[in-house]
């Protein structure tokens, strides 16, 4: 499994897996069930991000070249568009208007998601990681190899700034719900906290000791989890900077992701069975079976 998310009203979970297939999961408080694994790309399932209004839709990104967008109430993809490369990435406007895809070449195609006709393309020089867009849908962020947070402004794509995060990649990149705060995760093992108004950062994180891949924030914007090559997943407190927990894990984390209305998170792992594959599994921390 190499991606996770939740739906806007956190009752369905997404993974997309290497095995090209997108599972979608009924979640309440105390269990997970797989409701149907849905096939169509024709490559690995790199990423994946949900409607941010309506909790039936959803986008997923795939090294076959295309972005397609399902939906949940009948299990099956409802639009695709062929990309010029293999995507990595895709995120959704908080607007609901529009669509980000990044491939391996570091092109960001964006889509029109009524639509679902690309209309605009943007090339970068130096590798683009993870993309987002802040909390108006006005201003689109990049994070690069460069250890930098590029913002263009949106929908010109005109250049407005670079902020320099970390000394090494900055590997992940993700908002809070309610937009005032980002953070981004580094292969220098940092997590830092920024503040989208003013764009300083306001604290790091050190307690990982791997290059970050992933962290995200819970649905009060107090807590920051932060996921690595570690055996662990950091939950920190944002004000405060405190650890407040672990998560142990029995491989590198590939994914997390906290519920957007529970104190619930999911994460996936490059976990294998006892013959040495991939197991593809996706594990839920607050769970009575995970506490």
């Amino acid at each position: 499994v190499h991606a996770v998310g939740w739906s806007c009203c956190g009752t369905r979970l997404a993974t997309g897996s290497f095995d090209r297939t997108v599972s979608i999961y009924n979640v309440d408080n105390e269990t997970a069930k797989v409701v149907v694994n849905c096939k169509g790309h024709d490559e690995s399932v790199d990423q994946l991000c949900w409607h941010p209004h309506n909790q039936n839709l959803l986008i997923t990104a795939s090294t076959d070249k295309t972005v397609k967008m399902w939906d949940a109430r009948v299990n099956r993809f409802v639009h695709t568009k062929t990309t010029k490369g293999e995507n990595i990435n895709v995120t959704w406007s908080p607007d609901g208007k529009s669509i980000a895809v990044g491939n391996k070449d570091d092109l960001i195609t964006f889509i029109d998601a009524e639509s679902f006709e690309i209309v605009k393309e943007h090339s970068c020089k130096i590798e683009v990681n993870e993309i987002s867009w802040n909390r108006c849908s006005d201003l689109f962020f990049m994070s690069n190899g460069h250890g930098c947070i590029d913002i263009l402004r949106y929908p010109d794509l005109e250049f407005v700034q670079s902020l320099n995060a970390h000394p090494a990649n900055c590997i992940c990149l993700k908002f809070d719900l309610t937009g005032k705060y980002f953070a981004t995760g580094s292969a220098d093992a940092l997590v830092s906290l920024w503040d989208t108004d003013e764009l300083v950062c306001l604290k790091t994180f050190s307690r990982l000791d791997w290059p970050v891949r992933t962290v995200s924030f819970s649905y009060d914007s107090r807590l920051l989890a932060s996921g690595s090559e570690d055996l662990s997943i950091d939950i920190s407190h944002i004000q405060t900077g405190e650890h407040v927990t672990e998560v142990t894990c029995n491989a590198p984390t590939f994914a997390v992701a906290w519920s957007p209305n529970k104190p619930l998170l999911a994460f996936a792992c490059d976990d294998k069975d006892k013959h040495d594959r991939d197991a593809g599994t996706v594990q839920i921390y607050g769970l009575p079976s995970r506490k």
